[in-house]
């Protein structure tokens, strides 16, 4: 069965909460591990069924925002999630509670008790209105995003298509693409202020209401942190800044160097090589098979993985007018099948996105068989780093999309992943510093942005933008409305995802093995303990952000970038 036929049916709350009320009481009272696991296995089954129904509607929604039922659908789940959580915790309480629970840790591991315990304190009946209106809001954001409709040279253009003239070789189109798109968010700036204020409200107020001190705390019990805390993600930023936030701002120095450039603006950063970005060099369809070709090379699982989705139709990859902007993997249990989103627009970022999302894609298909829904993907740092270690894994296939110019993809796609991490760790610094002083105004949190771009970003000129100026470049980040503290999860998984870049040079087969192992777990352990399995070292570990840098500013040293 095809994506396009997977069935959709709106859960019917009342029935759905009604039969999983019953199967908790029978859990409660089950006389034997073996009857409470066979419950277990059912209240499994209603979860699956319910996250399947969420996540195609979901897809459904972000490939056309434009289509009424499907909006509607989505309006239905920000609506329904907080009761379906309830009743899920209210599960989670009886498994921890459960007189089985040691026959249950060795059935399905300790990890799944850990999430019940955070998530535990994550919910109250009290905050279901409030969680109902983050929500709201959330989506909110996100529609108007996906609904810019940006006039440039007569042409029209969403965020993702508008990509194109803002990396364009003239730099007069450069900076002119770059104005029209930061105009949108200018014209919009109150609203999208008026948007995280009351987000910033509302998230604030349901901390409290749980007995937290400040949001700070509760989003790291809502990501599932529970081998590290605030104080070493601090100090990991402090590591950034020293060690990397260097190395960076050298890399721009270099390339306003090649680009002939006395300073380097806003507008040029994206932009790296005098003779044009690399570029794929054939149409989606063209990409996408020799994706196929690429994956049937590296190895037998991933030849398995990306036939499947071929055949599946499970990726949506071509930008439209209405599609949700950004990229993203999600998971449909109930077909175990991943699907892969994300929206082409002719540039180097086509092949990065198809190959991050089809490492976590290639990840919940290897761990599809494990059993429970806490298992499918890992917690959010630990997902990264199969979607960014899959982008080095494949460098040895470039060529089939690059051609002539893969030398250069390589040296832009590892020079751009050393300078997305003080970016990282800025976005990450800013939710603190939110979440801790709830009672900012707009104009404080902007000032804020400010001082915290120009502690990591200090190469960045804004050539006199007034919005950019002022500190307005944080409202394009999606993470900030919608997925609070997920942020700094992408930089600590890239300080992993360089380790396997340097054990792949060494020795590929060990790397692999390694790599895929961690895959086929899922979330069946702690970050730390999954970075323990797959053979890297903990990005908080002491001298390990400058370890990791060596070989990559040796490789980067040696490349003659004049030549691109």
């Amino acid at each position: 069965m095809k994506f396009e036929e997977f069935t959709y049916a709106r859960p019917e709350m009342e029935v759905f909460t009604s039969r999983f009320e019953s199967l908790l009481e029978r859990f409660e009272k089950a006389s034997s591990f073996a009857e409470q696991n066979e419950v277990f296995r059912e209240i499994n089954e209603m979860r699956t069924h319910f996250f399947s129904m969420y996540n195609v509607c979901y897809i459904r929604h972000t490939i056309n925002t434009k289509d009424e039922f499907y909006e509607e659908e989505n309006n239905f789940f920000d609506q329904q999630m907080p009761n379906f959580e309830a009743l899920n915790t209210r599960f989670y309480r009886s498994l921890l509670e459960s007189k089985f629970r040691p026959e249950l840790e060795q059935k399905w591991g300790g990890q799944l008790f850990i999430i019940a315990e955070l998530s535990l304190k994550t919910f109250e009946p009290v905050i279901l209105q409030d969680l109902q209106e983050e929500n709201r809001l959330s989506s909110e954001y996100t529609k108007l995003k996906a609904g810019a409709a940006i006039v440039f040279r007569g042409e029209e253009y969403n965020l993702s298509s508008i990509q194109i003239p803002e990396t364009d070789t003239d730099r007069q189109t450069r900076k002119e693409a770059a104005e029209a798109k930061w105009a949108f968010f200018s014209e919009r700036s109150e609203r999208f202020d008026e948007l995280f204020d009351k987000l910033v409200d509302v998230r604030h107020r349901i901390a409290k209401k749980l007995g937290f001190r400040n949001f700070v705390e509760l989003g790291y019990a809502r990501m599932i942190r529970s081998d590290y805390n605030a104080e070493m993600v601090a100090e990991f930023r402090r590591q950034v800044q020293e060690y990397i936030v260097p190395l960076a701002t050298e890399l721009y120095k270099r390339q306003a160097k090649r680009l002939g450039l006395k300073n380097l603006k806003y507008y040029d950063e994206d932009f790296r090589f005098p003779s044009g970005n690399p570029k794929p060099k054939g149409k989606p369809e063209w990409i996408v098979a020799n994706a196929g070709e690429m994956y049937q090379e590296l190895s037998a699982e991933t030849d398995e993985f990306f036939s499947f989705m071929q055949d599946k139709g499970l990726m949506d990859l071509i930008n439209r007018p209405g599609k949700a902007t950004g990229g993203y993997c999600t998971y449909i249990g109930e077909y175990k099948s991943p699907f892969i989103f994300s929206n082409f627009n002719g540039t180097s970022g086509d092949i990065d996105v198809l190959t991050h999302e089809a490492g976590h894609a290639f990840q919940v298909y290897s761990s599809r068989d494990i059993g429970i829904n806490e298992y499918n993907w890992p917690t959010y740092e630990a997902c990264e780093i199969h979607s960014m270690s899959m982008e080095f894994f494949t460098w040895p296939w470039m060529q089939l999309f690059f051609k002539e110019d893969t030398d250069k993809y390589r040296f832009a796609h590892l020079g751009n992943a050393i300078c997305f991490l003080p970016y990282g760790v800025a976005v990450d610094e800013f939710q603190h510093e939110v979440y801790e002083n709830p009672d900012m105004s707009p104009a404080e949190r902007h000032a804020t942005w400010k001082r915290i771009e120009q502690k990591y970003l200090p190469h960045r000129d804004y050539d006199g933008l007034e919005f950019l100026e002022k500190g307005g470049f944080w409202q394009k980040q999606s993470h900030i409305f919608a997925s609070p503290f997920y942020y700094i999860d992408y930089a600590l998984a890239q300080i992993c995802a360089f380790q396997f870049w340097a054990r792949d040079q060494k020795n590929h087969e060990e790397a692999w093995n390694d790599y895929v192992k961690l895959c086929q777990v899922g979330g069946s352990g702690s970050f730390l303990e999954l970075v323990k399995l797959a053979g890297l070292e903990s990005p908080f570990q002491p001298g390990c952000l400058q370890k990791v840098m060596q070989p990559i500013r040796s490789w980067l040293e040696n490349i003659d970038d004049s030549r691109f």
